[in-house]
């Protein structure tokens, strides 16, 4: 008889700050064998995983139960929410006669009110398919690792690096460490210990970086005799929710003593060097001088407004200034931009205009209008397009009414590709799918606070964090933190040191 496993997902990086909501309809989902179907042959963790089962000694058999997926965004919908958890459970329901399961989850997701639906998510699962079943669940290290999360599953695994590029890889260790519990050749002993402190800036890139000794750490625990899963979960700081901080988890076969005295290692070791997590940024201004002054292509990373870590997208900070409109203004940008807006009556309108028309449309703040003002602009129309393209992942995506408008300035001008629906701006392909090459331009501006790196390091020759407003910036000061437990860094100036003790699953 062939082992029968359950795979499922479901994600969205939600943050607080952006006053749009998701809702229902802004998910794609796949079920059963189109699960499966879609994901095999892409660099995701389902496909990792899949490809680790049809390795197997022995025959697996995968079983696609509710994949559902949303662009990062503003908080979703509580009805929503609840229709969503509960069509997820009824997927579990249909399968739980499975003999293991297999859960790719962000971890970073959150309702109106609600701060935690992984963890009513899991609880709902393990309910349903009891305490024997052997569950393993898949992270992003940017997930807050709430308790209800902690003990309805038997092993997390979290991605470890930073930008994120081992998807595949992790889905293949999730696979493994889940093969090793069927099999009974696994008996997981854990060690989570809790850090008040939320973290950004280049120290956390995992190939240069201070994060990067940590995660390194992890991976010798995870590779060792003993070790099945070891990392370390940041929390994303937009998910302002009570459970929100950063933890080290570490994940031992039979080996508790070993779990304990590593997690300890590894979070004293980041607590000792917190002050090096922050972010460093740079004002408006002066990115734009450092372009007019560099020869070849320089990348502003708009963090701010980073669609990729669940904000609005209609920021029109960064235009402003190309254009010479800030407040601020003392030089003006010289060359070519390449950027983007998620605009829905802008993009509309030039699309009924048609390609050649001269229009004059406003750009930015019909989702966050609290942040940004509609900023008037007379543009030539580029180009129209129907909104469907493909990530590097391999993952689809439907941007909705889409056109590429030019914006000529005194030097120059500004190509900006708007969209009806808020998209991923982080890789190139979001570009090059629509007949935008950024190697071409003077200034492209990623909305990805690092996730942008790995795609745009190899052409760039510089890159700046701009420090601009928005729901996801950077300087978290500026941020109407509320329900995130307090004290906590670097929110607070005096933050107490922790335990370093190794808490109960069953803590709150």
């Amino acid at each position: 008889m062939p082992i029968r496993i359950l795979v499922a997902e479901i994600k969205q990086e939600t943050s607080v700050f952006n006053p749009q909501l998701t809702r229902y309809e802004d998910f794609h989902q796949a079920h059963g064998n189109d699960l499966l179907s879609a994901r095999r042959g892409t660099d995701t963790e389902i496909a990792g995983a899949l490809d680790v089962f049809a390795e197997a000694d022995e025959e697996i058999l995968p079983i696609g139960g509710m994949a559902a997926w949303a662009v990062s965004g503003g908080p979703i919908c509580d009805t929503d929410l609840d229709r969503l958890i509960e069509e997820f459970a009824e997927a579990v329901t249909r399968h739980s006669d499975v003999d293991a399961v297999y859960f790719c989850l962000h971890g970073a997701m959150a309702g109106e009110q609600e701060g935690d639906p992984e963890g009513r998510i899991l609880q709902r699962a393990r309910n349903i398919l009891g305490d024997t079943i052997p569950v393993v669940v898949s992270l992003d290290l940017h997930a807050i690792f709430t308790p209800l999360m902690h003990r309805n599953a038997d092993v997390f695994v979290p991605f470890h690096t930073y930008p994120h590029t081992d998807q595949y890889d992790t889905g293949r260790r999730s696979a493994a460490v889940l093969l090793q519990l069927t099999r009974g050749e696994a008996s997981p002993t854990t060690a989570r210990i809790s850090l008040p402190m939320l973290v950004r800036g280049d120290e956390l890139l995992t190939a240069t970086g201070l994060f990067g000794e940590a995660i390194r750490m992890c991976q010798d625990i995870e590779t060792s005799e003993c070790g099945l899963a070891a990392g370390v979960l940041i929390g994303n700081p937009f998910t302002d929710v009570p459970g929100l901080k950063s933890w080290v988890e570490v994940t031992t076969n039979s080996n508790k003593p070993a779990a304990d005295l590593a997690a300890r290692r590894i979070a004293e070791f980041l607590w000792n060097q917190r002050e090096r997590l922050e972010a460093e940024l740079v004002s408006l201004e002066e990115a734009i001088s450092t372009s007019n002054n560099t020869e070849g292509l320089t990348v502003f990373s708009d963090a701010a407004d980073a669609t990729a870590s669940g904000a609005s997208g209609d920021s029109n900070a960064i235009l402003s200034g190309l254009l010479g409109r800030s407040p601020d203004a003392t030089s003006l940008f010289q060359g070519t931009a390449l950027l983007s807006v998620v605009d829905a009556p802008a993009a509309l309108a030039a699309t009924a205009a048609g390609v050649g028309a001269t229009v004059e449309v406003s750009l930015g703040g019909t989702r966050d209008p609290g942040r940004f003002d509609p900023l008037t602009v007379t543009a030539t129309v580029l180009s129209i397009h129907d909104g469907h393209f493909i990530y590097e992942s391999g993952k689809p995506e439907i941007a909705g009414a889409t056109t590429v408008l030019r914006i000529p300035t005194d030097h120059g001008h500004v190509d900006a590709l708007v969209t009806e629906r808020s998209i991923y701006v982080v890789g190139r392909a979001v570009f090059t799918a629509h007949g935008l090459d950024p190697a071409g331009y003077d200034v492209v501006v990623a909305k990805s606070p690092n996730g942008f790196r790995t795609h745009y390091e190899s052409i760039a020759a510089a890159i700046v964090v701009v420090d601009v407003p928005g729901s996801t910036s950077a300087n978290l000061h500026s941020l109407p933190f509320s329900r995130c437990p307090r004290p906590i860094f670097p929110l607070d100036e005096h933050v107490p040191t922790p335990e370093f003790v190794p808490e109960a699953p069953s803590s709150s």
